[in-house]
């Protein structure tokens, strides 16, 4: 298979532009969010945060102020769940081959200091995202017929 086809897999995957801008949006969207939840109080200037670093950097320019914030309410809502850990990876995995690690990071540490008091578990948030960043499975390129060739390796073993 050539490198034009195996470096980007991502494309292989998803065929519509915009879905691929608006996991990575909300993506985003799920790092500002678990920031702003970890204090137990979202203000809504960790809201307007998030919303303005998506802006000022072009992401997603298909999506409505409207929609995002509705985006983050509700993934704020879903991060008070016991099972909020599943909830981030979820929204990560779909866009974990993307260079989206360095964005994730520092509206991460916009969000934490939006509100001016870094809160300890701020910082906890912080650091469980860039442990997701780079622990995260990526989704590997399938070449036609190699499903076939694994199982028999796999038969001869």
């Amino acid at each position: 298979m050539s490198d034009a086809v195996t470096s980007n897999p991502i494309e292989i995957e998803i065929t519509e532009p915009s879905s691929l801008n608006e996991q990575a949006a909300v993506a985003l969207v799920i790092a500002g969010a678990l920031v702003a939840v970890a204090d137990r109080r979202v203000s809504p200037v960790e809201r307007d945060e998030v919303i303005r670093f998506i802006r000022d950097r072009g992401l997603a320019p298909h999506m409505s102020d409207d929609r995002l914030f509705a985006i983050f309410d509700e993934l704020a809502e879903r991060l008070e769940d016991p099972d909020f850990a599943n909830v981030v990876i979820d929204t990560l995995r779909p866009v974990s081959d993307l260079p989206l690690s360095a964005h994730l990071m520092e509206l991460s540490e916009r969000v934490a200091a939006a509100d001016e008091d870094v809160h300890p578990h701020e910082v906890q948030a912080i650091k469980l995202l860039r442990l997701l960043t780079l622990v995260l499975p990526r989704a590997k390129p399938v070449a036609p017929g190699s499903a076939g060739a694994e199982q028999r390796a796999a038969a001869q073993e």
